[in-house]
């Protein structure tokens, strides 16, 4: 196992050198001049040229390409041209909120899917496995900006039991939490149901049930960690997308997360933080997924690495 992951990190190196080159480029080619954008219009040449030199955007793009790799490899993203503060710490102090966002969501998903899942296939064909496959569809095609902007008029505006952004309420994250855990609870759902109507059919099930063990039993000591393995993928690539795909949700709710402050130095240009929250994206989904090949051989005794 500790080969198996010190290969698949040095893998992620060029990965991560890949993913750095190309969010170099292409924020490049962002329409606008983040030096007009942070000194304003109605500011004079001047002041723009100052401001372009003092972040070294009037050297050449080679030249700023190999200072931005170099001061990668020593862990310096460089100065947000919004506040002149080190793009580390404006990604560092939102990175809790969306951390906390994504786990909570992905739990609620995963309780819920794998609860409804299990729950359609020993009903397969009746009314309950109609219903459950009808809202895993509908979670899958409900747009995210249309579930919470609907959540937010429901429970905030006309019922007033939840707040409608923010974070500085406790209950603010509960809004935020459900829009996004409604795409993972139909995925994780439908996948749950695939993969226990796969196994329900096995010979050592029958056998299990022939020998008169109780159908709980069945379900959960026999059936279940047989039927992980995919459950388990999904529900890591679907924490991976949380972490980088928060950025509609964060933006309806006003969450201080990672996907808001993205979309603020998009708009503002800020180059260096922009490419730092695409970077850290890359990185966590790239451990996301060297936990789920751990969890791999925890779940399924079988798997050798």
């Amino acid at each position: 196992m500790a080969r198996f992951l010190a290969r698949r990190l040095l893998v992620a190196i060029p990965t991560l050198f890949g993913v750095a080159t190309i969010v170099f480029f292409i924020v490049r080619l962002i329409p606008g001049d983040p030096a007009r954008v942070m000194a304003g219009e109605a500011a004079g040449d001047d002041v723009v040229d100052r401001i372009r030199a003092n972040f070294g955007f009037d050297q050449p793009l080679p030249v700023q390409y190999a200072r931005f790799i170099a001061n990668l490899l020593r862990g310096d993203l460089g100065r947000s041209i919004r506040t002149g503060d080190s793009a580390v710490n404006e990604i560092v102090q939102r990175l809790p909120h969306t951390i906390e966002l994504a786990v909570l969501a992905t739990v609620l998903g995963a309780l819920i899917g794998i609860t409804f899942g299990i729950v359609a296939a020993t009903n397969r064909g009746r009314p309950i496995d109609v219903l459950v496959s009808a809202l895993s569809v509908s979670g899958m095609s409900l747009p995210t900006y249309w579930l919470g902007l609907m959540l937010v008029i429901v429970f905030a505006v006309n019922l007033r039991w939840l707040p409608a952004a923010g974070a500085e309420d406790p209950r603010g994250v509960i809004l935020p939490t459900v829009t996004l855990a409604a795409l993972s609870t139909a995925l994780i759902a439908r996948m749950s149901r695939s993969a226990m109507l796969e196994v329900l059919g096995q010979e050592y099930v029958r056998t299990a049930r022939a020998k008169g063990v109780s159908g709980a039993r069945v379900l959960l000591g026999h059936c279940l960690p047989n039927a992980l393995l995919p459950i388990v993928t999904v529900i890591a690539l679907q924490f991976g997308a949380l972490l980088g795909g928060a950025v509609l949700t964060e933006t309806i709710f006003s969450w201080p997360g990672m996907g808001r402050l993205l979309v603020d130095s998009i708009f503002a240009r800020d180059y260096p933080v922009v490419q730092g929250c695409v970077l850290l994206f890359s990185v966590g989904f790239i451990l996301v997924n060297l936990l789920a090949d751990f969890l791999y051989a925890v779940v399924d005794p079988r798997i050798r690495y």
